[in-house]
């Protein structure tokens, strides 16, 4: 028996706004279900003594310190710049302020 009705993807496609036809429903009521039944299978197999991970290998904290180190200055980080205003990169505006 199929868990995954034409009904629920019907359903799903409605509340994201996706249109569907009938043998498109048909399809993909099959191949969720085949999803959910691969997912199921999946849940099986996972060990009550295997801890969830996120990552196969062991990484504890992978990021540098955070340290404060010389840096640009204003002036040097915009010497490049085609044009500068207070101290920033000027760019074009792109939105409209309302």
């Amino acid at each position: 028996m199929s868990a995954i009705t034409r009904d629920d993807v019907a359903h799903v496609a409605m509340l994201a706004r996706i249109s569907l036809s009938e043998d498109e429903l048909d399809r993909l009521a099959g191949q969720l279900d085949q999803i959910v039944d691969w997912v199921g299978q999946v849940n099986q197999v996972a060990a009550a003594d295997v801890p969830p991970m996120s990552h196969p290998l062991p990484l504890t904290n992978v990021t540098r310190p955070d340290e404060v180190r010389p840096a640009l200055t204003a002036e040097q980080a915009l010497a490049g710049a085609p044009e500068a205003e207070q101290q920033r990169f000027a760019v074009p505006r792109i939105l409209d302020e309302d």
